[in-house]
């Protein structure tokens, strides 16, 4: 309540990536002090046996995870986890560094509680993250590798960028995944095409099992793709063997919002997220957890702003989820109030 009667009107003054940037930094401040950062652990801190989960050969405390995005360069782990995330996923991260789209890259919807952006992978490249990941970690936390290719690199010569992004990120990670559905990137949704996905994911997965512990790799994919696509998606990830798949990524439809067309146009080309996205991406979740027979492991993400939102993926067939633009609209407390709500709902 605080957030949104007080803080929210407050940020939303600001241009959305520098409000972006303020409360993060500020909360970061916040934790440096040891009382302020007692009692804000505190605030967050929910834990619960019957909150844990494992998947993947891994143990998540909750099902409540950050997506990627929010934290590109890995600078906000313990920022983030003392929110409550029992997993963050940071990138998308691409071999070398790049500074995305120009600004402004990032608008709100309020009307639609939503985000259009086009950040363009922006991001101070694989290295840099990797560099940064080998630092402290907090305790507990399980920490995914989104991986993308740079924006000057052509389709034909994609897979050369995965495999060195891969590589530099693979001892510090404790998951994949692949991004091939950004619509940010010049021709990147090309790669979700049957032919090209499945001899990236195939030779991925190749240099994965040379590894002595080899770790998950999921694929992030697109809210847009149809029914047929979509059974090209569960071909491909029995042909490949990967672990499973992130449904969904932003999409580029503006069809049935409240925001006036002319106010859409004015903002141009990007990915949507927040509510409008909700819907599609649980029939996407609950299409492939259906045609799949339940054994396609999945991650829920898009619209995801309440207790409802995120029982709703689970029920389709997610077994973990994760937000973003659901702690723009909605605040910190979000994350809380989730796993609360599993708890009460024996979830």
């Amino acid at each position: 309540m605080f957030y949104k009667t007080f803080l929210k009107p407050i940020l939303f003054l600001f241009p959305p990536e520098r409000a972006h940037h303020l409360t993060v930094g500020a909360f970061r401040f916040i934790l440096r002090i040891p009382l302020l950062s007692a009692l804000a652990r505190r605030w967050y801190r929910l834990e619960d046996p019957q909150l844990e989960r494992r998947f993947l050969g891994l143990h998540f405390r909750n099902p409540v995870g950050l997506a990627a995005g929010f934290d590109k360069d890995g600078k906000y782990l313990d920022t983030m986890a003392a929110l409550g995330f029992s997993f963050i996923e940071v990138g998308t991260s691409t071999p070398l560094s790049q500074a995305g789209n120009p600004q402004p890259r990032l608008f709100r919807l309020p009307q639609d509680e939503a985000l259009i952006n086009r950040m363009g992978f922006n991001n101070a490249g694989a290295e840099a993250l990797a560099q940064r990941l080998r630092g402290k970690r907090p305790p507990g936390l399980i920490v995914g590798g989104n991986i993308g290719k740079n924006k000057n690199t052509p389709n034909e010569s994609a897979i050369d960028d995965y495999r060195l992004a891969f590589g530099q990120l693979f001892p510090v990670v404790d998951y994949f995944v692949v991004n091939v559905s950004s619509p940010n990137t010049p021709n990147l949704r090309a790669l979700q095409d049957r032919e090209p996905l499945t001899r990236l994911l195939s030779d991925l997965q190749q240099l994965n099992r040379a590894q002595t512990a080899p770790k998950p790799i999921l694929l992030k994919i697109a809210p847009d793709l149809s029914d047929a696509q979509l059974d090209d998606i569960l071909n491909i990830v029995q042909d490949t063997g990967i672990a499973g798949v992130i449904a969904t990524n932003t999409t580029i439809s503006r069809t049935s919002l409240a925001t006036p067309t002319a106010e859409l146009d004015a903002v141009g080309a990007g990915g949507l997220s927040g509510k409008p996205l909700k819907d599609r991406a649980t029939e996407v979740i609950r299409y492939l957890h259906q045609q799949s027979g339940g054994q396609l492991f999945i991650i829920g993400v898009g619209g995801i702003a309440s207790v409802e939102d995120a029982l709703e993926k689970l029920a389709a067939g997610a077994s973990l989820v994760q937000i973003y633009t659901g702690l723009i609209y909605e605040g910190p407390g979000l994350v809380k109030r989730i796993k609360r709500g599993l708890l009460e709902r024996n979830v």
